[in-house]
């Protein structure tokens, strides 16, 4: 018998357990917004899958049965995507895994909260330095473009959407691997501005479930990758965010033939 505990994301609201990103992920999925499938871990079960608990991994095991591979790999940690600790970038995320080493992606997410960064953060902060880590896996989305959404403006307060967006899977944005588009809108819909930004690189989901860089040319590069109709899907679903979970938000996105997919949400801290 294991002290771990896995469940669909949807019912996975007690922060104290699975962690703040899975129970952000629990509200949306609950209210009908499109969070990709998936199953949230709680710390302790991440802790024993970490130390190869032959009951936690087989807990693991039956808890993705039905969740389509490839699956993104998520840190939860208790206090994460608050609205006083984002943890942005702290811990780590392992895309395009498949079923076969879940188990070792888990784990290597449960060592990155003890990095020395990711303590060095949270001493800042004044939170409780050994961290508590959830996990959230879940089915990979096939991203024709992706990027942030940030409900009220980041840099000044304005109340308008500022959205950053490039090819491909949303990390070459999170991680500032290229210059993105970037985009202001109104509530409402109503575009304040397009700026193309330098895509020259992209990272794209194989159908073996591993990822891959690819180079982008030609004049794709500095195409605005956004358009009216998707511009206006990020509005409404920025508006659902902020009714739905409260507060100002700070959030990660995904189109995928055409169906826009919301993969994390979290408060907007400045």
């Amino acid at each position: 018998m294991t002290a771990g505990r896995a469940c669909e994301l949807a019912g996975a609201g007690d922060e104290r357990t699975f962690g703040g990103k899975a129970a952000q992920l629990a509200a949306a999925a609950a209210a009908g917004l499109p969070v990709p499938p998936g199953v949230a871990l709680s710390a302790a079960l991440v802790a024993a899958v970490a130390a190869g608990d032959r009951g936690a991994l087989q807990e693991l095991h039956d808890a993705l049965g039905a969740v389509g591979a490839p699956y993104a790999v998520r840190s939860s940690a208790i206090g994460e995507d608050s609205e006083q600790a984002s943890f942005a970038g702290q811990h780590l995320t392992v895309l395009g895994v498949v079923a076969e080493r879940v188990a070792e992606a888990v784990g290597e997410v449960f060592a990155s909260a003890g990095s020395e960064v990711a303590v060095a953060y949270r001493r800042r902060l004044g939170v409780e330095e050994d961290a508590r880590t959830g996990v959230v896996v879940q089915q990979m989305v096939a991203a024709d473009v992706a990027g942030v959404l940030f409900t009220r403006n980041p840099l000044d307060g304005s109340d308008e959407r500022m959205i950053e967006a490039s090819w491909g899977l949303g990390e070459v944005v999170v991680e500032g691997a290229v210059i993105p588009d970037r985009y202001r809108v109104a509530p409402g819909g109503r575009v304040l501005e397009r700026v193309p930004g330098r895509k020259d690189v992209a990272i794209e989901l194989l159908d073996g479930g591993q990822t891959i860089e690819r180079a982008i040319s030609g004049d794709r590069v500095e195409a605005l990758c956004l358009d009216d109709e998707q511009l206006a899907a990020l509005d409404a679903l920025a508006s659902d965010c902020v009714r739905i979970l409260g507060g100002d938000r700070d959030i990660e996105f995904a189109f995928a033939a055409g169906a826009l997919h919301l993969l994390q949400s979290r408060p907007l801290t400045r």
